[in-house]
Order: C-alpha cells, then sequence, then structure tokens
C-alpha cells in the first residue's frame, strides 16, 4: 500500500471502498469488507481514518466502531508483527490458558495490551477462537495453534524469530 499519514486513507483504500459502496445495495452489509481495508492498510484500526471510511459509505461510524469492538481480529491500536491472541474462556482456560498467558508474558517481557520494544510481537487475550476440543490454543496472525504447551509455544516464537532474521 502507499504511504499515507495517520488517520488517512490512502487512494488505494478510498478507490476500494467505493467500489464496495457500489457494490453492496445495502451498504451495512460492507462493513466487514471495509474494515479489512482499514486494517490492511494500518495493521490496526485507525479511528480517524475509520471515520473518513464511514463518511465515504455514508453510514454512521458507530456502526463501525461495534463491528470492530466485536471481532478480536480488528485491534484498534498498533499491534507486534506477529499479534498473539490466547484463547481466555473456558475450554482453553480449564486447559491452563491463564498459566500459558503469564508464561509468554514473562517470556516477552511485555504485559497483554502491550508490543515488545522491537515491534515483534503482541499478546492479546481474546474470547473464544472456536477451537475448544484443542484447548489450549492461540492465534498468531491467522495462523491457530492448538493443544499449546510451554515448550511447543516457544518453540513456536523461536521460528518466528528466525524467519525474522533469515528475511
Amino acid at each position: 500500500m502507499e504511504q499515507t499519514t495517520k488517520g488517512q486513507l490512502s487512494k488505494d483504500s478510498i478507490t476500494e471502498i467505493l467500489r464496495l459502496k457500489a457494490a453492496y445495495p445495502h451498504r451495512k452489509s460492507a462493513i466487514l469488507m471495509v474494515l479489512h481495508v482499514v486494517f490492511d492498510q494500518y495493521g490496526y484500526i485507525d479511528r480517524e481514518a475509520l471515520s473518513q471510511a464511514a463518511e465515504l459509505m455514508e453510514l454512521p461510524l458507530v456502526d463501525f466502531e461495534q463491528a470492530a469492538s466485536f471481532y478480536t481480529l480488528f485491534p484498534n491500536q498498533p499491534v507486534g508483527k506477529y499479534h498473539i491472541q490466547v484463547c481466555r474462556t473456558l475450554s482453553c482456560h480449564l486447559r491452563g490458558a491463564k498459566e500459558l498467558v503469564d508464561m509468554l508474558r514473562e517470556h516477552l517481557g511485555i504485559g497483554v495490551g502491550e508490543v515488545t520494544s522491537d515491534g515483534l510481537f503482541s499478546l492479546a487475550e481474546v474470547e473464544c477462537l472456536g477451537s475448544c476440543g484443542t484447548a489450549p490454543m492461540m492465534q498468531i496472525n491467522d495462523a491457530y495453534y492448538e493443544n499449546l504447551t510451554r515448550s511447543r509455544i516457544i518453540s513456536i516464537l523461536d521460528e518466528l524469530k528466525t524467519k525474522v532474521r533469515n528475511g
């Protein structure tokens, strides 16, 4: 995507939002797609850009804010290159998710809602990720990791760090 200043949609994003507006006779049906456009540009949901998107769609900003706050895949602040989301609902909790979050906090040196100083990792606790039979589980960006143990998480993080070092 092209470079823009904070709070401004790029020309590409504006073009895509206007295309979505034309493609959906009921504009509210395009809200999730528009959220993806904003997320793809910023890596999170920038409120000023979201406001601009709402104006382009001729819909109230609150409609977009409600949808964005419901879905964990739309963070409202910058996240790390690898955004770690650990499920905290019943199945994962009963199988040790809290202990895994504590281990991640200690290993990464950050709290929930924070980003490592190198910008590589961010950590979030989220509601159900839909994999209760394979708890505990976490999502890193678009990948699911199930049946987690401390050693498996360390291995996953090490693989991601190596991937970054090797380009």
